[in-house]
C-alpha cells in the first residue's frame, strides 16, 4: 500500500474497543484521515489502558476485541478506504502479575531450563542462576516472621490469573502476588510457617526481595525504571519469531499496512532488528519512535521511513515563541542551574540511583584483566560518568563513534580523577561486538529519558511548552528561514516521516503548548502575574511553583473534571521533578502544598489566572491553527492524535487519554461541510475546519504535496507570517499574534504567489498572484491553504 498520506491515532482499550474503533472509520474517512494509527493491541496486562505492557505477543487483547475484533475493524476500515497502522512494543512485556504472561510463568517455574530463559534479558550468573524478584514491602526475614508468605501445593482454587498456565507444583502467596513453585518443593499444605516457607523458598528459580534494595538486587534487563516490564531479547532469531507470530500474521492476512515501533533504542541492535521486521513483513510501511536531538539524524541504514514526530514538534513549536521573551522570562524564571549543568546533575542521579542496576551490569561486563585493574568502584564511577556525559539517547556504532569520543572528554575534564579510567573505558565500549558495547548503548537512553524528560523537564520551567519529549528547552525559539531549512531536509531525507503535535507520550497537547507560547509575548507581564500567584499560594519550590502555575493557565476552562486533573498533574509532577517529594518517598506535607495550590486556582487566585488566561487564549487559538497547519501541510505524514481536530487542552499522561466525544465532532463536521465558516472561538470547529480541509486535500490531491519551497513575505509585518508552496498547495500562518496586533496588524504585508488566481480551501476566497496583501489572505482566519483556481 506505499506510505500514507495522514494517520490518525486512536488509543485502543477496554472503554474503547476495537468495535469502537471500526465504529469511528466513517468518520475517519470524512475527516480526511487517510490511515487508522491503532495503539498497542496484543494481549497486555489486566486492566492496561496503554498496552505497552504486553503480556503475551501471540494474540490481540481480549479486552480490546480480541482477533475477532481485530478482523471487524480491518473489514470497517476497509470499507472507508482507511489504510491500518499498528503500534507494537518489541523491546519489554510486561511481568506484574507472573501468571498472566505465560513466558514469565515458565521461566519461574523452571529456570534456566525454561524453554522461554532466553527470551528475556536476565543475567542468571549475578542471581547465583536465580531469577530476582525486588518486590517485597520489606525485607525477606521480616515478611516471612510476619506471615505474609504463603506457600501451598497446587489445588483447584489456586489463584492464578484466568487464562493462564497452572502451578502444577504449588504456589507462592505475597499479597496479591501469585508465583509458581519449582518441580518437587511444595510443601504438604498451605502453610506460612517460617521454616517451612524458607525451605521452599530456597529452593525455586526465584528470589523474592526488598523493593529498596532492586538496584543492587536486580538481575534482568527492564524498561527504563519499570521492574514491572521485564527486556526481551528479539536480537534473538528464535524469540523474534516466536515474539512477531501475531504481527507477522496481520500483515500476511492483510489486516495491517504499517508498524510503529515502540523503544527501538532498548534493543540491543536497533538497526538488524528492523531488518528482520522489514524480511518477515516484505517491507510495510514502518516507523520508529526515535527521540532524535537538536541536530541528530536518524540512521539512513535502517530499514525505516522515518521516526514518529517529535523532531517536527520541536521545530513547528519554536517558531512560534518570540525570541525576544527569552532574557526576560529566564531573567524572572527561579534561579537554578543553566540547562547544561541541570541536566548533568539529573542524569548522573539517574545514573546512581535507579539506574544503578544497569551500571552494574555494565562493570560485571568489563573484561576480568580492565575489572581487577580498575576496581568495581571505580568503573562503576567513570561507566556512571560516561552515561551522563553522552548527549543523545544512544549512538549505533561503529555509527557515532565521535559522540563516545566527546563524552569521555567530557567526563574527563569535569572529573580529572576518572580521566584514565575514563580511557581504559572508552575502547572497550567501542568495540561494536562486545557484549559491554551493547549494554552501554542500551543504558544511555533511560538515563537521558529518565534524568531529562521525567526530571529536568519539570525543573527548567522558564517556559513550560519547550519541555516537550525530544525537545531541548535551551534551544528558545527558530526563526522562519530556520524552519524552512528543517522542512526543506524532511522533505529531502525523510519525507514520509510521521509528523506530530500531540501523542500519548506529551507533557502537554499541542494546544495547550500554543496558549503558552504565547506567555514569550508578555514576559513581563507574565513575570508580574506569576508574582501575584505564588503571593497568593506556594509550594515553596519556586520551580514547581511556575511549573504548576502555567500548567493551570495552559488548561483553564470550564471542564468540570479540571479541578481532579489538575490534582493528578500536579502530584505527578511534584514527584517526577523530585521537588520536596518522590514516587519512593512521598511527604504528605509537602504534597498538602502542592494540592493548595490547585486548590487557590479555582479559589482565593482565579481572578488572576483569568484575567491571564483572558489575554493568551486568543492568541492562543491563533497559535494553535498555525501550528496544525504548518504540521498538517507541511513535509512528513501529519499525525493527528485522538480528538485533537478540536480545542484539546492537556497535560501529561493519563490526562491525555481522556474519552473522545465523536458525536459531537461528527455534529461538527457536517455543520462545516454544509457550509458554515466557524469563528475562531472556544468551540474548536475552526480548527475541525481546517483539519478536515488540509487532510483531505492531502489524501485527495497528493500531486499538490510533492516538494517544499520557501515562500516569500514583504512589508513591515513580514516576519509574522510562515508561507511554502508543496508543489501548487500553498500553506501561509500567523506567527507571534499579539506582536502583530501591536503593530497594527498586517499593514502592507504580503505574500509572494506564484502567477495566477489563488482560491482558498478554508474560506473560497479568491487570491491573486504576486504580492498578495496578508491583511486579504488571512482576512478571516491566521491561516490560509490556497490551491489553484479554476
Amino acid at each position: 500500500m506505499g506510505a500514507p498520506a495522514s494517520t490518525y491515532r486512536l488509543q485502543v482499550r477496554a472503554s474503547f474497543d476495537l468495535d469502537a474503533a471500526a465504529d469511528v472509520t466513517g468518520y475517519l474517512r470524512d475527516l480526511g484521515a487517510d490511515w487508522a494509527y491503532l495503539s498497542p493491541i496484543l494481549q497486555s496486562a489486566g486492566g492496561s489502558d496503554h498496552g505497552y505492557d504486553v503480556v503475551d505477543p501471540t494474540r490481540v487483547d481480549e479486552a480490546r476485541g480480541g482477533a475477532a475484533g481485530l478482523d471487524r475493524f480491518a473489514a470497517a476500515a476497509r470499507a472507508a478506504a482507511l489504510g491500518v497502522l499498528v503500534d507494537i512494543v518489541p523491546n519489554h512485556q510486561g511481568v506484574a502479575v507472573p501468571a498472566e504472561n505465560p513466558w514469565w510463568w515458565d521461566v519461574l517455574a523452571y529456570g534456566e531450563q525454561s524453554a522461554h530463559a532466553a527470551s528475556f534479558d536476565i543475567d542468571w550468573a549475578h542471581g547465583g542462576g536465580r531469577l530476582r524478584l525486588p518486590v517485597l514491602g520489606a525485607e525477606l526475614d521480616d515478611v516471612i516472621a510476619a506471615g505474609e508468605l504463603t506457600v501451598a501445593p497446587e489445588s483447584p482454587d489456586s489463584p492464578h490469573a484466568p487464562d493462564a498456565p497452572a502451578a502444577p507444583f504449588g504456589t507462592a502467596r505475597y499479597y496479591d502476588l501469585v508465583l509458581p513453585l519449582a518441580p518437587g518443593t511444595a510443601p504438604l499444605h498451605e502453610t506460612t510457617d517460617a521454616a517451612a516457607v524458607r525451605d521452599v523458598l530456597a529452593r525455586q528459580h526465584w528470589e523474592l526481595g526488598f523493593w529498596r534494595r532492586a538496584e543492587d538486587l536486580l538481575n534482568y534487563r527492564r524498561f527504563f525504571t519499570v521492574t514491572s516490564l521485564a527486556g526481551v531479547r528479539v536480537e534473538r532469531p528464535d524469540v523474534f519469531d516466536a515474539s512477531h507470530v501475531e504481527v507477522v500474521r496481520w500483515v500476511r492476512d492483510g489486516l495491517v499496512d504499517g508498524l510503529r515501533i515502540d523503544h527501538p533504542d532498548g534493543l540491543a541492535d536497533p538497526g538488524g532488528y528492523l531488518d528482520r521486521l522489514s524480511d518477515a513483513t516484505g517491507g510495510v510501511y514502518t516507523v520508529v519512535e526515535k527521540i532524535l536531538e537538536p541536530g541528530e539524524e536518524l540512521p539512513g541504514w535502517w530499514a525505516a521511513e522515518g521516526t514518529t514526530g517529535y523532531d517536527a514538534l520541536g521545530e513547528i513549536e519554536r517558531v512560534l515563541v518570540d525570541p525576544a521573551g527569552e532574557r526576560p522570562l529566564t531573567d524572572a524564571a527561579p534561579q537554578g542551574p543553566g540547562w547544561d549543568e541541570l541536566i548533568a546533575r539529573t542524569k548522573r542521579d539517574v545514573a546512581d540511583t535507579s539506574q544503578a542496576a544497569e551500571v552494574g551490569r555494565l562493570v560485571r561486563c568489563l573484561p576480568a584483566e580492565a575489572r581487577e585493574t580498575l576496581g568495581d568502584a571505580v568503573a562503576r564511577d567513570a561507566l556512571a560518568e560516561l552515561l551522563t556525559r553522552f548527549d543523545v539517547y544512544r549512538a549505533y556504532l561503529p555509527a557515532g563513534a565521535d559522540r563516545l569520543a566527546r563524552a569521555a572528554a567530557e567526563a574527563s575534564a569535569h572529573r580529572p580523577d576518572l580521566a584514565e579510567a575514563v580511557a581504559r573505558l572508552v575502547p572497550l565500549i567501542a568495540d561494536a561486538d562486545a557484549e559491554l558495547s551493547h549494554r552501554f548503548m542500551q543504558t544511555t537512553g533511560p538515563v537521558m529519558a529518565k534524568g531529562v524528560e521525567d526530571r529536568a523537564f519539570y525543573r527548567f520551567t522558564r517556559l513550560g511548552s519547550l519541555t516537550e519529549v525530544g525537545g531541548d528547552p535551551s534551544r528558545f525559539s527558530l526563526t522562519v528561514p530556520q524552519l524552512h531549512d528543517a522542512f526543506a531536509r524532511r522533505q529531502a531525507s525523510w519525507p514520509h516521516a510521521l509528523t506530530a503535535l500531540t501523542t500519548h507520550d506529551t507533557k502537554r497537547s499541542e494546544d495547550t503548548r500554543a496558549r503558552l507560547d504565547v506567555l514569550a509575548e508578555i514576559p513581563e507581564r507574565w513575570a508580574a502575574a506569576r508574582g501575584e500567584l505564588s503571593a497568593i499560594a506556594s509550594t515553596g519550590d519556586g520551580a514547581l511553583d511556575d511549573l504548576l502555575w502555567q500548567a493551570v493557565v495552559g488548561v483553564w476552562s470550564d471542564d468540570p473534571d479540571l479541578g481532579d486533573r489538575l490534582h493528578a498533574y500536579a502530584e505527578k509532577a511534584a514527584r517526577e521533578s523530585g521537588a520536596g517529594t518522590s514516587w519512593e518517598d512521598p511527604d504528605e506535607a509537602f504534597e498538602a502544598g502542592v494540592h493548595a495550590l490547585v486548590d487557590a486556582a479555582a479559589g482565593a487566585a482565579r481572578p488572576v489566572v483569568e484575567r491571564v488566561v483572558d489575554e493568551i487564549a486568543g492568541a492562543g487559538r491563533s497559535n494553535g491553527l498555525s501550528a496544525k497547519l504548518l504540521q498538517l501541510a507541511g513535509p512528513g505524514v501529519p499525525d493527528v492524535y485522538q480528538g485533537t481536530e478540536l480545542w484539546d487542552h492537556s497535560l501529561v499522561d493519563p490526562d491525555n487519554r481522556r474519552a473522545v466525544d465523536y458525536d459531537a465532532r461528527r455534529t461538527l463536521l457536517a455543520r462545516i461541510d454544509d457550509g458554515w465558516h466557524p469563528p475562531v472561538d472556544a468551540s474548536g470547529a475552526a480548527k475541525l475546519l481546517l483539519v478536515s480541509r488540509t487532510l483531505r486535500l492531502r489524501r485527495d490531491r497528493p500531486e499538490l504535496f510533492t516538494r517544499y519551497t520557501p515562500l516569500e513575505t514583504a512589508g513591515a509585518a513580514r516576519d509574522h507570517a510562515v508561507a511554502f508552496d508543496r508543489g501548487g498547495a500553498i500553506a501561509i500562518a500567523t506567527r507571534l499574534p499579539l506582536g502583530l496586533a501591536a503593530r497594527g496588524g498586517w499593514t502592507d504585508a504580503a505574500v509572494m504567489l506564484p502567477a495566477g488566481p489563488w482560491r482558498d480551501e478554508l474560506t473560497g476566497r479568491l487570491v491573486s498572484g504576486g504580492a498578495a496583501p496578508l491583511a486579504q489572505v488571512l482576512a478571516d482566519y491566521p491561516v490560509a491553504l490556497l490551491t489553484r483556481a479554476g
